[in-house]
């Protein structure tokens, strides 16, 4: 597999392009990072029907975020999304040491990746078929997940 170049980006509307574009590319799993999820379209239409897709073919999702108040209030979709999928999405909070990251992405199936490079800007890249990409985000999920507990469940009860 040839390493695909890097596609960079400056805008919200090409953010959540590529967003979609990596959810529709995934096959078996997504990882994302995001400090609210604010920018990343979890509430949208469009977004839900691609997640549901993805989930309905065998997929997992993992968030990690610094706060869920954002998706509560926000996205109601994703809500349902997260009681009709419970067995196939996990969501976790970081603890206090982690809440000074600031980047943010979504990988898809460790080859695929959307990148902010800060939470506050637009400013990112994206990468799709390139193993080589993902890699240090990659790495950096891994850390944030095993120092990240449970958060945001399917009922309020976290049944």
């Amino acid at each position: 597999m040839a390493d695909a170049v890097e596609i960079k980006f400056d805008t919200r509307a090409e953010c959540e392009a590529h967003f979609l574009d990596c959810i529709g590319r995934a096959k078996a799993s997504l990882q994302m990072f995001d400090p609210d999820f604010a920018v990343f379209p979890l509430g949208s239409s469009q977004t839900d029907a691609a997640l549901r897709h993805f989930l309905s073919l065998g997929g997992h999702i993992q968030l990690a975020m610094h706060q869920s108040g954002h998706i509560e209030r926000h996205y109601p979709r994703f809500l349902r999304l997260l009681q009709d999928y419970s067995h196939r999405i996990e969501c976790r909070l970081t603890n206090r040491p982690l809440k000074t990251l600031t980047d943010s992405f979504c990988i898809g199936d460790h080859i695929h990746i959307v990148r902010r490079f800060h939470s506050d800007h637009m400013r990112g890249a994206a990468a799709f078929d390139s193993p080589s990409a993902t890699e240090i985000s990659n790495e950096r999920f891994v850390g944030i997940w095993a120092e990240s507990l449970p958060g945001l469940h399917a009922t309020t009860t976290g049944l």
